[in-house]
């Protein structure tokens, strides 16, 4: 078997997973970390975020990791990345470290590690080319990793995925002729925000002797899970964010249905606990394919009802001892007190996860413990100033596209006052 040069060899990983080993370290590199290309800072200034961002300081190495990470249960897994290393004459100082977790994804195969990603440009021009090194996980389930599904929304792992990341990002950034001076950022976007509010929540908990945390900016993340469960009409996205969760949390906890067919009616059934996230399809395929609701043009509420058994449904909705609900309490992060600075950021019109059902819930919470190092931010006068009044002709795109641009920004703002 091969060593790598920066640590244990895919086949290492592999055998170690069959035989239930746990022995290699968490965020140990499983490939040399390779350089991808190296983005100008012409090419970032020539991008739709100069407005926000401001002109580039920093050329940017785009570099892909693949690193050890535990899967939902502990099992040795792998997740891949990429590093964003700032690079030039001006841009020689040690580094902060920004720690990203990205939004909800449907694409298996799809890595960060593609400067063409939409979501690493926006990295890429908000930060690393202000003179941040960026590290962003895939998560388990996509791009290299070899884990066999992606566990959605399930605190714990993604907590692990950005911690391994972190550490992995410090194996690879000396060998890629970069330095980092100790301090690290944790932000995310929607499933990230959750994400890198849970990576926030362990580290504080178990790890700040090895990782500074200085400052988090969770951005528009789903905190309250339990209480959207209560909602009584589906959020936009509904059709892919729940059979997602739903299908993710019973291969993780093994309760919330006996048989598919008690949960979900045909012919989504048959499928569904394989099909988030997809080797194929992406969110426009999964329902011109049929394989999700929406061809027709159906509401949240519609869509709800075509997926899911009523029974199913209707008694997460109303019964408290409901084997999904309790998951989604297992899955909030409304139980702890940051120490340092930290932000929430979010748009009060936000149709997909609502401000006033996470991120109102969760500033109160912090505020009911009397914390004062906690802001929350509303950007949506920005986004309608931007983008004009809110309608049902664009309200799709609020969550997805006008938001996380504003809310990076208001992140980077907190992170250039610790830096």
């Amino acid at each position: 078997m091969k060593t790598m040069k920066y640590g244990i060899s895919i086949l290492g990983v592999a055998l170690l997973a069959a035989c239930g080993g746990s022995d290699a370290p968490h965020g140990s590199l499983i490939e040399s970390p390779a350089l991808i290309t190296t983005l100008s800072k012409a090419q970032l200034d020539a991008g739709p975020l100069v407005a926000l961002s401001g002109k580039a300081k920093c050329d940017v190495k785009v570099i892909s990791l693949n690193y050890v990470t535990p899967g939902a249960k502990g099992e040795i897994s792998n997740a891949s990345g990429v590093l964003l290393l700032p690079t030039g004459a001006d841009c020689t100082a040690a580094a902060p470290l920004v720690a990203y977790a990205k939004g909800t994804d449907v694409e298996k195969p799809r890595t960060l590690a593609n400067p063409a990603d939409s979501e690493t440009g926006l990295l890429a021009a908000m930060y690393a080319g202000q003179g941040y090194a960026v590290v962003a996980t895939d998560y388990l389930g996509f791009a290299k990793s070899n884990y066999s599904y992606h566990p959605y929304l399930h605190a714990d792992s993604e907590a692990t995925t950005v911690i391994d990341s972190i550490r992995a990002a410090r194996n690879a950034v000396v060998g890629m002729g970069g330095s980092l001076n100790g301090k690290v950022m944790l932000t995310g976007y929607s499933q990230g925000g959750h994400a890198s509010m849970a990576a926030h929540r362990a580290i504080e908990k178990s790890l700040s002797s090895e990782i500074n945390v200085v400052a988090g900016a969770h951005l528009a993340g789903p905190y309250n899970l339990s209480g959207s469960m209560q909602l009584p009409d589906a959020i936009a996205g509904y059709q892919f964010f729940v059979p997602y969760l739903i299908t993710a949390w019973q291969k993780i906890y093994g309760n919330l249905y006996s048989n598919v067919s008690d949960a979900f009616k045909s012919p989504y059934a048959n499928g569904i606990e394989s099909l988030l996230p997809s080797a194929t399809l992406n969110y426009t395929t999964l329902v011109t394919s049929g394989k999700l609701p929406g061809i027709n043009g159906e509401t949240p509420n519609q869509a709800r009802d075509a997926l899911f058994q009523t029974s199913f449904s209707s008694d997460i909705l109303t019964n408290p001892s409901n084997p999904t609900f309790l998951a989604a309490k297992k899955n909030d992060l409304l139980d702890w007190s940051p120490k340092s600075q930290t932000m929430l950021c979010s748009g009060s019109g936000d149709p997909t996860v609502p401000q006033v059902v996470h991120q109102s819930v969760m500033k109160a919470a912090f505020d009911a413990k009397g914390l004062t190092n906690v802001t929350s931010v509303d950007i949506h006068p920005l986004i309608v100033q931007t983008y004009g009044p809110i309608t049902m002709a664009n309200i799709a795109n609020y969550h997805g596209s006008y938001a996380p641009p504003f809310c990076h920004a208001a992140a980077k703002s907190l992170f250039d006052a610790v830096k």
